[in-house]
């Protein structure tokens, strides 16, 4: 942790965190000690660092209550469009400091804190990350949220509040081990119940099909309890809400067949109920179809969609009547976007409420979904799609099933009729697959229930149009779209770096921080030997830093004049720790060849959390655990070469590591990774990106120019090529001596003595299946890290490179990426005027 400003520092900075004003910090200092009191009076005498916490948590939370009731209040009379995104998961990390950002409060509380004695750092540290997702589709719900709330859009995020978020990872012997995210033990200070709007949700039953219309009967009720979390705007007084849904049994639930007296037993079945909002489901671009999942993603669906419903018929005249019955406006007022097809289930369940419900016609229900419902595809990795079998639907969701079928058949009919005699393409664009175990293909019901699908970049969106979804497309070419992910800059720039978002504000003002467009601004700098030295200064600040931390944290000692070499993601093979690690293996043979030699220094970190299911993931954090502990305990490397294995990775880390990273890993096979946001993080924090075309890493190539980036190895187009040739790792092994090294070592137990045959999986993986072709790009691979080598050596020309890197990172911020959203999906405007706060009158 850095040491605190000295009072005279603490009074001269003046930064992007704004200025503290006397009166701002005498009233948070009031509002701190009235908090605080009242922790005491209520439980003790002797504060704890948690107690603290709470009470600055509490301070600020008082200055978003009036700005969220006004915003809300303003939403309520000028009755926009709304928007719902709906998400199984937001990664939405720490808030407090998020909050005090947004809100302009942060050098406010800073110099209060330091006042009483207090270090806000070591406050900001006692929060709890809420890990509510797994990696980039949890984490950009949360940048989204950020984005629509600084761009002034009626913006809603809809999710489940897990009680336990993703695992906490322990690295014991070099193993992954899980512990449970106990993320809500002492309380959690940013949400609100709001047991008001509690909603039933139905599982099971039957369906009867009456004169009156279809009604589903004999169903198992379990109620959504709504926590509200408010979602500050940068700046603008907006402030929006996450709106998280937690089960809750009824209070009559399983005592009707209990009548034989087992009360007890039926209290305790409470739990069934309630395990449906327990646990996030721990796979990151894997499948897995499990009965509770299923029910999380009715769950999520079924309470949101009667919310909107309620919002959309209350009238804005002061009364909680509803007043709208027509639902011809709704795709006026409502836009639905689906974070994949995590909630697929808002198509069937939007129709069964408008036609079973509302009784709207089939074909007007049926026009209104689809003007309604836009999906985000995330993945084009086959083991991620989601096919549900039909028995389990069957019996979970008996009327939803039938709809499907229904709308299957109205778009096998149009597809018949436009192709007639292609039976081939009716079995492939089918929504139901058949087989020995009929399934229902979600992507593909998705798209027939959106009037938009988009990609997350423009590769992989162009591969969603020509193999994906190639036959919809065809069908329906107006539908696709993309939308280039992007990051907030509040959080992985002001939040996470300071001193760069400061030299930068010096430079070309603040504008950036709404705008990051305006970070072109800086190529004028790029000979400025001032600015070159203030990057350069602030990297090495945020190198030693982490250092320190790393220290302290975890007793690993690292030389910070080394390169700092990261690749911080979930572990899995199509991202390639392997290569990675294999570089690491061929340095580490290198020096051990010629120890005289002189060689760039390099920490190699590594970070993410493997599946706990996922056998080779598991794998591969043992194998990078091992190749560590055999080269940081040799003499002969010393201070050359170290290799860390960042345990626990998670936003508040990723928070800490970003900023002080060198050199971003970014190297998975071309055409895998949809997009990824990590590569963004690096580039606008001042790291050079060393990878393949793959995802956005082509539009950073783009924006900057590939020669300002380390590009390496196959393109889309040589991974086909190679598939039809076919993939023979052997080939590879034979011709390069240092990679059939590594491999040898590790497959002798160089680096598991005590266990030579560990990595026999591994070895066989590479050598026999793997269908990422890591030996295919080796030899590219370690000849770029050369030229990384290379470059490194001449500071003030890497230093260079990374000013061009963040001058042209301006397309990567996710207030871009909203805006297009708003624009050509949502069909509203992005509004630059703030809500009059909440000490101004309305008007």
């Amino acid at each position: 942790m850095a040491a605190p400003l000295s009072d005279g520092d603490r009074r001269k900075q003046i930064s992007v965190r704004g200025i503290a004003g006397l009166g701002d910090v005498a009233e948070v200092r009031k509002s701190f000690n009235r908090h605080l009191h009242f922790t005491l009076v209520k439980d003790r005498n002797v504060a704890t660092p948690r107690d603290y916490y709470f009470a600055l948590a509490h301070t600020v939370r008082d200055h978003l209550v009036g700005r969220w009731i006004r915003t809300q209040q303003h939403y309520y009379e000028r009755d926009p469009k709304r928007i719902y995104y709906l998400s199984l998961e937001f990664y939405m990390g720490r808030t407090l400091q998020n909050t005090m950002v947004n809100l302009g409060l942060q050098n406010a509380c800073d110099e209060a804190i330091y006042q009483l004695g207090l270090d806000l750092e070591e406050l900001e540290e006692i929060e709890e990350d809420a890990g509510l997702g797994n990696g980039g589709l949890g984490r950009l719900a949360a940048c989204f949220l950020d984005s629509m709330a600084t761009l002034g859009l009626a913006a809603y995020g809809y999710g489940i509040r897990y009680e336990f978020g993703i695992f906490n990872q322990k690295i014991v012997d070099g193993w992954q081990v899980e512990e449970a995210d106990d993320w809500l033990r002492y309380g959690n200070p940013w949400e609100k119940a709001r047991p008001e709007y509690m909603i039933p949700v139905h599982f099971y039953g039957r369906v009867d099909h009456t004169p009156e219309g279809v009604k589903w009967i004999d169903t198992q009720v379990v109620l959504a309890m709504p926590y509200d979390t408010p979602v500050p705007g940068y700046k603008n007084n907006t402030v929006n809400t996450m709106r998280l849904w937690s089960a809750k049994a009824p209070n009559d639930f399983n005592l009707q067949e209990f009548n034989m007296g087992d009360y007890i037993e039926a209290v305790l079945d409470r739990n069934l109920a309630e395990n449906i909002s327990r646990v996030l489901y721990p796979n990151d671009n894997f499948f897995e179809g499990k009965e509770l999942r299923l029910k999380q993603e009715y769950f999520v669906v079924a309470a949101t969609l009667q919310d909107i419903i309620r919002r959309f018929k209350s009238s804005k005249f002061g009364c909680r009547d509803p007043v709208r019955t027509c639902f011809e406006t709704f795709p006026d007022k409502v836009a639905i976007q689906l974070n994949d097809t995590h909630p697929a289930l808002s198509i069937p369940e939007l129709m069964r409420i408008l036609v079973d419900v509302e009784k709207v016609d089939w074909d007007k229900a049926w026009e209104i979904t689809k003007k309604t419902c836009a999906y985000t595809n995330h993945t084009v990795l086959p083991e991620a799609l989601e096919r549900w079998p039909v028995s389990m639907f069957e019996k979970l969701l008996p009327r939803h099933l039938e709809i499907i079928y229904a709308l299957n058949q109205m778009h096998l009919d149009r597809v018949a009729a436009l192709y007639p005699g292609d039976i081939d393409r009716l079995r492939r664009m089918s929504v139901i697959e058949e087989g020995d175990c009929k399934r229902i293909n979600m992507a593909h019901l998705c798209v027939i229930g959106s009037h938009a699908v988009n990609g997350v970049a423009r590769i992989h969106s162009d591969i969603v149009k020509n193999s994906v979804f190639k036959d919809f497309y065809e069908l329906e070419p107006e539908k696709f779209q993309n939308k280039t992910n992007g990051i907030t800059p509040r959080r992985w720039l002001l939040l996470c770096n300071p001193g760069l978002a400061d030299i930068i504000a010096e430079k070309i003002g603040e504008g950036f921080i709404t705008d990051l467009s305006q970070l072109k601004k800086l190529l004028d700098f790029i000979d400025n030997e001032t600015f070159i030295r203030d990057v350069a200064k602030v990297k090495q600040e945020n190198k030693l830093k982490f250092a320190a931390y790393l220290e302290g944290q975890y007793k690993v000692k690292i030389n910070p004049v080394s390169m700092f070499d990261v690749q911080v993601k979930r572990i899995h093979e199509y991202k390639r720790q392997l290569l990675n690690c294999l570089h690491a293996i061929t340095l580490y043979n290198r020096i051990r060849c010629n120890p005289s030699k002189s060689f760039v220094p390099r920490t190699i970190m590594i970070g993410g959390k493997a599946a706990p299911g996922y056998h080779m993931a598991k794998m591969i954090i043992k194998l990078i655990t091992s190749v560590g502990e055999v080269i940081n305990n040799d003499p002969y490397v010393g201070d050359k070469l170290k290799v860390i294995f960042l345990e626990n990775y998670r936003v508040s880390l990723a928070e800490k590591v970003i900023p002080a990273a060198d050199l971003s890993q970014q190297i998975s096979t071309a055409g895998t990774e949809a997009s990824g946001t990590g590569n963004m993080k690096f580039m606008v924090n001042g790291a050079l990106t060393i990878g393949t075309m793959d995802g956005a890493n082509v539009e950073m190539a783009e924006e900057a120019g590939e020669e300002n980036l380390f590009i390496f190895g196959m393109r889309v187009e040589d991974v086909e090529a190679l598939d039809r040739k076919g993939y023979n790792a052997r080939e590879y092994y034979e011709a390069l001596p240092e990679l059939r090294q590594a491999i040898d070592q590790i497959s002798s137990g160089f680096f598991s003595p005590r266990d030579p045959g560990c990595f026999k999986d591994v070895v066989n993986m590479l050598m026999y299946h793997d269908r990422f072709k890591v030996f295919a790009d080796y030899e590219a691979y370690i000849k770029c890290q050369g030229q990384v080598d290379q470059l490194f050596m001449d500071p003030r020309e890497w230093t260079r490179k990374v000013i061009r890197n963040i001058a042209c990172s301006g397309k990567f911020s996710s207030d871009r990426t909203i805006t297009e959203y708003a624009r050509e999906i949502w069909g509203v405007e992005p509004s630059a005027t703030a809500i009059p706060p909440p000490n101004l009158p309305r008007n």
